[in-house]
């Protein structure tokens, strides 16, 4: 019997740029699809079995780090990261027939999508009153809806070209044209990704006790070990103010010796650090590695630590036997 199609679920409606991401995941074109209206919906999807994986926003090269995301995998039943992708992104602005830029007073995006396109707003439509929305695909519906209260959104180009009842007022309306955001795929934990030599792995790691120096013991454990953070981001706990975690980015590979010696010497200063994941970067860029950092040379160094303990055992053993019985 034919193995059923795997089903995922992504930051809906259609149309959003993390739906343009799952699709470049094999395979996704013809599995079952599942918008959720929100990241914490689409992780909940996963931990409760009724979806393989979902695909979220996590970071975005103007904005940085998606909190939403960032703070929903940091707590709650662990999941893993399998796969990231990265999605250029480009914005169109967007309203019903027959609605001039003119006549534009309230415009509906997402967060991320409003602060990617806010000077282009400023100099275009100066006064606009911004109206947050779950996504970029969603503020567009919106607009079909009969009591909709605003006027514009700010949208993918996609949308536009897909739904009905939409007119385009203005494209390429991003302040950076060069705008490109990063998606993960999360699934249950379960068998890690293969190890490809161009991978990132990624941690949570609470800080154990607000005193000068905790973060730097922290940073240390990479530093000393040779291994690169490719981000950094702190996040409140939520349990009372000034009680944080960090989301860390690292290059390499948990089965790599430097990246594994890394987390264990995290585990020792911050027990409840958890792990998200390690998987091949989307760039596929390779992980220059210093000869001394090398799984070569973390493998003879603990074979000459091996030896000096083996022969301190070995003359215990002699000097034991040797004495006197009395």
């Amino acid at each position: 019997m034919p193995a059923s199609p795997a089903t995922y679920t992504f930051l809906g409606p259609e149309g959003t740029f993390t739906e343009a991401a799952l699709m470049q995941v094999p395979g996704a074109a013809a599995a079952h699809r599942i918008p959720a209206s929100n990241v914490n919906a689409a992780l909940d999807l996963v931990r409760d079995g009724s979806a393989d994986a979902a695909m979220v926003p996590i970071e975005n090269s103007v904005e940085g780090g998606v909190t939403a995301t960032l703070d929903a995998i940091a707590s709650g039943q662990e999941l893993r990261i399998i796969r990231e992708v990265l999605v250029p992104i480009s914005f169109v602005l967007v309203a019903r027939p027959g609605t001039p830029a003119a006549a534009v007073r309230r415009i509906s995006t997402h967060g991320h999508a409003w602060a990617q396109c806010r000077l282009w707003v400023d100099a275009n439509i100066p006064g606009a009153e911004y109206v947050p929305g779950s996504s970029t695909a969603a503020a567009a519906m919106g607009l079909l809806e009969e009591d909709t209260h605003y006027d514009a959104a700010i949208c993918a180009p996609i949308v536009a070209r897909k739904q009905p009842g939409l007119d385009v007022l203005a494209e390429n309306i991003g302040d950076n044209p060069g705008a490109v955001t990063r998606f993960i795929l999360v699934s249950r934990p379960g068998a890690l990704p293969a190890r490809t030599g161009a991978d990132k792995t990624s941690v949570v790691v609470p800080l154990p006790e607000d005193r000068p120096g905790a973060l730097m013991e922290i940073l240390d454990q990479f530093a000393t070990r040779g291994v690169n953070l490719s981000r950094i981001e702190s996040r409140p706990t939520g349990q009372y103010l000034g009680h944080y975690f960090f989301s860390i980015d690292a290059d390499g590979h948990v089965q790599d010796a430097r990246v594994a010696d890394a987390l264990a010497g995290l585990h020792r200063i911050s027990p409840a650090t958890r792990f998200l994941g390690s998987y091949g970067r989307a760039d596929a860029q390779t992980v220059h590695v210093a000869p001394h950092t090398s799984d070569e040379a973390f493998r003879a160094a603990h074979q000459w630590v091996g030896g000096i303990l083996g022969g301190a055992y070995t003359a215990s053993e002699t000097a034991s036997e040797a004495s006197p019985t009395a």
